[in-house]
């Protein structure tokens, strides 16, 4: 059963989370040409096409810790210090997702934004993407592990 677990919550982390980095670090030059292009539909449409990648795979998302802490559980690493900063990046990377870079997103969706302000969601983004990839790192090194890796 724990490598089933496991094997979820990877999937769920390259499925879920993947998009959500790639799409939302491409936000901000999409959002920066439809303002410099009003005009430009396209530019526009690209702008709601990764807003709405990043909401949905944000949501789908949730399924990475669910099935995390399932598989930690059945590891029995519940406690291990790792897997705690991992569950806290995790929620960071969350409320910088849910706070900082989507509401950001929506206002430049609206066409409320200025380009200033993609120069802000881009660094948000940026420290989403960072901190994903210090639990990435985190969840294969694993400190103290006794498999060797």
């Amino acid at each position: 059963m724990t490598k089933f677990l496991l094997a979820v919550h990877v999937l769920a982390a390259i499925v879920a989370v993947g998009p959500v980095t790639v799409a939302a670090s491409m936000f901000p030059p999409a959002a920066r040409r439809a303002l410099a292009a009003p005009d430009d539909t396209r530019a526009a449409e690209t702008v709601r096409l990764l807003h709405r990648i990043c909401r949905v795979y944000a949501a789908v998302g949730i399924a990475v810790p669910v099935f995390g802490f399932f598989t930690a559980s059945a590891m029995g690493v519940m406690g291990d210090a790792w897997l705690i900063v991992s569950t806290v990046l995790t929620f960071l990377a969350a409320i910088v997702l849910v706070v900082l870079v989507l509401p950001r997103q929506e206002t430049l969706v609206e066409g409320t934004g200025t380009r200033e302000a993609t120069v802000q969601l881009a660094m948000f983004t940026g420290v989403f993407n960072l901190l994903w990839a210090v639990v990435t790192v985190l969840m294969i090194v694993r400190p103290g592990s006794t498999t060797g890796a």
